[in-house]
């Protein structure tokens, strides 16, 4: 039986972002929290957090999830991150990892980072976040419209 631990989130599962609502109605609390020793780069459309002592903090959210949702949301959360334990093709790992809460007490939380191949090559090729914040990007600009602006 896996450990029942709060969840500890940094991407698209924070307000406001695309993956907010598969939350909904799962949760008790959520609170702001900070992943110490962790640095966070921009994936193709969502974070990955990769644990580097002396780095970070990753900014986030505790995430408690209702006792009676607790198995489903766990199944769903390592689908939604297309985690599978034990195997190597996963891109991030679930692992039990120190979190601070605002009174900077903490807590220990479910966090999804990335897996060692995909930490070696963000490290090697990616630069980190600034303020180990990630935000999902605004969509481009619409095109001008045909013929250039208009004068009048």
């Amino acid at each position: 039986m896996t450990e029942r631990l709060p969840f500890f989130v940094y991407g698209t599962l924070r307000p406001g972002e695309r993956n907010h609502a598969f939350l909904a109605g799962r949760v008790l609390t959520r609170a702001p929290a900070l992943l110490p020793a962790a640095v966070l780069y921009a994936g193709p459309g969502y974070p990955y957090a990769v644990r580097a002592p002396g780095a970070g903090p990753v900014h986030g959210d505790l995430v408690t999830a209702r006792p009676e949702t607790y198995g489903r949301l766990l199944a769903d959360l390592d689908h939604l991150e297309e985690y599978v334990p034990g195997d190597p093709r996963s891109l991030y790992l679930r692992e039990a990892l120190a979190v601070v809460r605002e009174d900077g007490s903490t807590a220990r939380a479910w966090v999804y980072v990335a897996a060692p191949p995909l930490a070696a090559r963000l490290r090697a090729t990616a630069e980190p976040l600034r303020g180990g914040t990630w935000v999902t990007p605004a969509p481009p600009a619409p095109p001008p419209p045909p013929g250039g602006p208009r004068t009048p």
